[in-house]
C-alpha cells in the first residue's frame, strides 16, 4: 500500500498524506494552493467555470483530458499532471525575468474580445488549452472545424460576451497549434516525472474515519470490496462529487476505479465483431470504437454530459448506479447487452436488462461489482436508432429516452425490442409494444397497434421534467419517427426534416 498522494501541479511535484481524500480538486486549489483562477460556479459539473486540464501517460503518450474540478476528488490525480489557467502563461515565457508571455489560447482571447466580465474566462481558456494538445482535433487546414469547437465549449457557459468571439479566439489559437507551445517542448520531461511518480500498489488515504482506496487490480478491487461491502464506488464521480458537494455526503470509505487495468480495457473482438468495455472505460475513450459498430448512437453519446464530463464519467458508473434516467442502459438493452459481475468468489454473466430489479435495487450481491459491459456484434440488417427528449439539447438529464432495434424479413418485424428511460422505476422494455409487432408487416398499422400497447407497458410518472401524460405522448410518438426513419421515401425524408 502507498499512503502518499504524488502528482505534478504544471510541472511541480505535489506530495500528500494529511488530507481528506473527499476534498474536491477545486477546493484544494482555491483555499490550500490560492489559486484562485479556477472558479466555483455551479459546483455540480455544469458551467464549466472550474475547468481544469488534467494530462495522463498512456501508451507512452500524453493525454491531455479537459475536466470539472468541482466534483473530481483530489485523489484521483494520483500519477498525473494537473494544469491550472495560472500555469500557461508562465510556464510560456522564455525568459522568466521579463514579462511573461501570454499563452496563445490566451492572446486569442484578448485579440478577439472573447471576455467580458471574466468570470468564465478560466474555464474557456482550459478548455481550449486541451483542444490545443488534441490531434485530433487538427484537420488537414491545422485548424479545428466549428462543430470541434462547439463540442468542446458545450460544457462552458457564458452569460455576458457570447460566443461568437471565443470561436474566434479557437480558430486564432488553433492556427499556432501545430507548432506546439511551451508545453509541447517539456513534454519529455513530463513523461519521465511521471514514470517516476507512478504507484504500483494500491494508494490509500485516511482521514477523521474516511477512507480512500484506489486498487491496482482487479484481485485487490474484489478483496477490498469483501472487506468493506458497504463501500461506495467511485469511477469518474460524476454523481458522486454531487453527493459530496450538494448533498453533503461524506461516505465512509471510497474505492477508486479509474487505476484499475482490467476495468480500464476496451476490447473489440475482431472475430465477431463485438465489443466488451471496462467498467472504468471513460465515455470519452469508449466514443469511438462505440459508434463504429453503432453509428446511430452518436447523437446521444455527445449529448451526454460535456467533454469535460465524458473525460471522467464512465458507461459503467451510468449502469451501476441504476438511474431510471441513465441513457446508456435503454442504448444497450435493445441491442442485447449483457453484464459481467465480480466478486472475490468469482464473475457472473447476466444480461443488462436483468441488472434492475427495481427503484434503487440491482442485482448486485454484496461484496460484487461490474466488471465490463458485453456489446454483441450488429446482425446484418439491423434497423436501431436511440432518441433523447431533454429541457435543454446539449448537457442535460433525459426527460425520456427511447431505443429501438428489429429487423425485416420479407416486410414483416423480427425480433423487435423496445426501451424506455424516464418511463418506469427502472429502464424498461415495451414487451406489450414488441408482441404487437413481432411477425406482422411494418405498416402505420402495425405502428399503430404498438402505440396502443405502449399504454400497457407504462405508467409514467409527473415530475418536472414532464408529465405522464408528456412522456406517454412522447414515446408513441417516437415509435412513429422510428418507423419514419426506416422508410427509404421522400415523404419519410421530408418528416425527418433532411429533405
Amino acid at each position: 500500500m502507498q499512503h502518499t498522494l504524488r502528482f505534478l501541479l504544471g510541472h511541480e511535484l505535489q506530495e500528500i498524506r494529511d488530507c481528506d481524500p473527499q476534498t474536491t480538486v477545486l477546493d484544494w486549489l482555491r483555499e490550500k494552493m490560492d489559486r484562485k483562477g479556477t472558479k466555483e460556479g455551479c459546483a455540480e459539473g455544469d458551467c464549466g467555470a472550474c475547468t481544469v486540464t488534467v494530462v495522463e501517460l498512456q501508451d507512452g503518450q500524453l493525454r491531455y483530458r479537459a475536466i470539472n474540478s468541482c466534483i473530481q476528488l483530489l485523489p484521483t490525480l494520483d500519477g498525473k499532471q494537473l494544469i491550472t489557467v495560472e500555469d500557461l502563461a508562465s510556464v510560456a515565457s522564455q525568459n522568466p525575468e521579463l514579462h511573461p508571455q501570454l499563452h496563445p489560447v490566451q492572446q486569442a482571447m484578448v485579440d478577439q474580445h472573447g471576455s467580458q466580465c471574466g468570470f468564465c474566462t478560466p474555464g474557456f481558456v482550459m478548455s481550449l488549452f486541451t483542444l490545443f494538445h488534441d490531434p485530433r482535433a487538427l484537420q488537414a487546414t491545422g485548424s479545428p472545424g466549428r462543430q470541434d469547437i462547439d463540442e468542446v465549449v458545450t460544457g462552458n457557459l457564458c452569460r455576458c460576451t457570447g460566443y461568437a468571439p471565443i470561436v474566434k479566439a479557437a480558430r486564432q489559437a488553433m492556427q499556432r497549434a501545430s507548432a506546439g507551445d511551451a508545453f509541447t517542448t517539456h513534454e519529455p520531461a513530463t513523461i519521465l516525472k511521471l514514470q517516476e511518480i507512478a504507484h504500483f500498489k494500491a494508494l490509500v488515504m485516511e482521514y477523521e474515519g474516511r477512507r480512500f482506496f484506489a486498487p491496482r487490480t482487479l484481485q485487490t478491487l474484489c478483496e477490498l470490496l469483501a472487506e468493506n461491502p458497504s463501500a461506495t464506488l467511485v469511477a469518474g464521480a460524476t454523481d458522486v462529487g454531487l453527493w459530496i458537494t450538494k448533498q453533503l455526503q461524506q461516505p465512509e470509505t471510497l474505492i477508486y476505479l479509474g487505476e484499475i487495468k482490467e476495468l480500464r480495457r476496451l476490447q473489440p473482438d475482431a472475430t465477431t465483431g463485438g465489443l466488451q468495455i471496462g467498467a472504468a472505460v471513460r465515455y470519452a475513450d469508449a466514443l469511438e470504437a462505440l459508434t463504429g459498430i453503432y453509428p446511430e448512437m452518436t447523437e446521444l453519446l455527445k449529448r451526454l454530459g460535456a467533454e469535460q464530463v465524458r473525460n471522467a464519467g464512465t458507461i459503467g458508473g451510468n449502469i451501476a448506479n441504476g438511474s431510471p434516467i441513465g441513457d446508456m442502459p435503454p442504448a444497450l438493452i435493445v441491442l442485447g447487452a449483457r453484464l459481467i459481475l465480480t466478486s472475490i468468489d468469482g464473475s457472473r454473466e447476466i444480461p443488462l436488462e436483468d441488472f434492475f430489479i427495481e427503484y434503487g435495487k440491482q442485482d448486485l450481491r454484496s461484496g460484487e461489482c461490474v466488471e465490463a459491459i458485453q456489446i454483441p456484434p450488429r446482425p446484418k440488417g439491423l434497423h436501431y436508432a436511440v432518441y433523447k427528449l431533454s429541457r435543454r439539447f446539449d448537457q442535460d438529464i433525459s426527460s425520456l429516452c427511447g431505443a429501438f432495434s428489429m429487423s425485416l424479413i420479407d416486410g414483416k418485424v423480427s425480433e423487435p425490442r423496445i426501451c424506455f428511460g424516464g418511463m418506469a422505476g427502472t429502464p424498461l422494455r415495451a414487451k406489450k409494444a414488441e408482441q404487437a409487432m413481432a411477425g406482422k408487416h411494418w405498416n402505420p398499422e402495425t405502428v399503430s397497434a404498438a402505440q396502443l400497447a405502449l399504454q400497457n407497458d407504462y405508467q409514467p410518472l409527473s415530475d418536472w421534467r414532464g408529465s405522464s401524460d408528456y412522456r406517454m405522448q412522447a414515446a408513441q410518438n417516437l415509435l412513429q419517427r422510428f418507423y419514419l426513419e426506416t422508410q427509404n421515401t421522400a415523404d419519410a425524408r421530408l418528416q425527418r426534416g433532411v429533405a
